[in-house]
């Protein structure tokens, strides 16, 4: 976000720094909104969230993995930052350990320390395929293990044989799994799967900021197992009270698979783009199965992400995250690229750094 703000000094900026996608949502959803402002929806739901929009995505469970899941299980958030609390606020003790992956999205080891929760990091890269497996599990004591798939800052997406491995694992070390699928839905190989499909012992965490292009209504939600959701709604009642209720009405239209498929084939073939054009430059040691970033090696030009991604603004107006925002791992050494502008944008990007680099280095 420090990027954000610096990249507002240029009109001319090329935005490769911040994961919001800039295509609107299927049409039917900003009529819903429409719809609920008309209808004076503006009191509280309640706590667990509109029950239409828990058995929609219940639904889309059935649709999607050909898991069942009880509506009852599902709790309606404030976007997905928010379920990431709750998860920890309910599995966790103060002084519990939390098992991340380094490189891993910031959020985690923050709200951990905010609870007081001990982040445990594991180093992966691409010998591993950026996935933790239960062999990097063995010997460490966790309290909780939280991955993401696809993951934020590589696109990678846990295997299904992999996925079901770490949830059998932590189901028999009595590990709670935390599984952030955010970004399902935008997978451009084989389809991903949900922790769901492997016992209802999890935390599944999704949202509809991603796929379903919608990040400024704030809204997510968690599929919890049964005894995880009373105490789960009381956390929620004190934090929040309810999720937006204008943004759940809109949502109930948020399902329309025709469009969706739309968003990921544009997606798809802005990764296609952008990792063709920008491999030669900084090789990506992880082609990207899902979500919309890279994850570029620049350890050719510099041992210092976040003062290269400054000179890189500065002298030629492109903005791009540093990767020591997601671990120690490394990250010195690489920067994350998002591709959630059109390719006409950042192909222009992609032209201002091959004429920059090879005119200073």
């Amino acid at each position: 976000m420090d990027v954000v703000r610096k990249a507002q000094r240029y009109a001319d900026t090329i935005h490769f720094e911040i994961g919001q996608p800039d295509l609107p949502p299927a049409p039917a959803v900003k009529e819903a909104l429409h719809r609920a402002i008309d209808e004076d929806r503006f009191a509280y739901t309640e706590s667990l969230g509109l029950l239409a929009l828990r058995e929609r995505i219940a639904a889309h469970y059935r649709h999607d993995y050909g898991a069942r899941v009880d509506p009852g299980r599902i709790l309606i958030v404030p976007g997905t930052s928010t379920a990431f609390l709750i998860a920890y606020l309910l599995t966790l003790e103060q002084g519990g350990v939390l098992g991340l992956a380094d490189p891993s999205y910031p959020c985690y080891k923050n709200f951990a320390h905010m609870v007081d929760v001990k982040p445990h990091f594991f180093p992966i890269d691409q010998t591993d395929g950026y996935q933790l497996t239960p062999e990097h599990l063995h010997g460490v004591h966790l309290d909780a293990l939280h991955i993401s798939s696809p993951a934020n800052p590589t696109g990678t997406v846990y295997s299904r044989e992999n996925l079901r491995a770490l949830a059998e694992y932590c189901q028999k070390e009595q590990i709670t799994f935390i599984s952030d699928e955010l970004y399902h839905g935008l997978v451009y190989d084989e389809p991903a799967s949900s922790a769901l499909e492997f016992g209802d012992e999890v935390i599944v965490i999704n949202g509809f900021s991603k796929y379903f292009t919608m990040p400024g209504l704030r809204l997510g939600w968690m599929v919890l197992s049964e005894p995880l959701v009373r105490p789960a709604e009381i956390i929620a009642q004190n934090l929040y009270i309810s999720a937006p209720t204008l943004s759940q009405y809109a949502a109930l239209e948020a399902f329309d698979y025709d469009y969706l498929s739309q968003v990921r084939e544009t997606f798809r073939q802005r990764r296609d783009y952008l990792y063709e054009a920008l491999n030669p430059l900084f090789p990506i040691d992880a082609r990207p199965d899902g979500a919309f970033y890279l994850w570029a090696d620049v350890s050719a030009y510099t041992d210092d992400a976040v003062a290269f991604a400054d000179e890189l603004l500065r002298e030629c107006h492109v903005a791009v995250t540093p990767g020591i925002d997601f671990g120690v791992n490394g990250t010195q050494h690489y920067l994350r690229f998002s591709y959630t502008r059109e390719i006409g944008h950042m192909r222009e990007g992609v032209e201002r750094l091959w004429a920059y680099l090879q005119e200073k280095y």
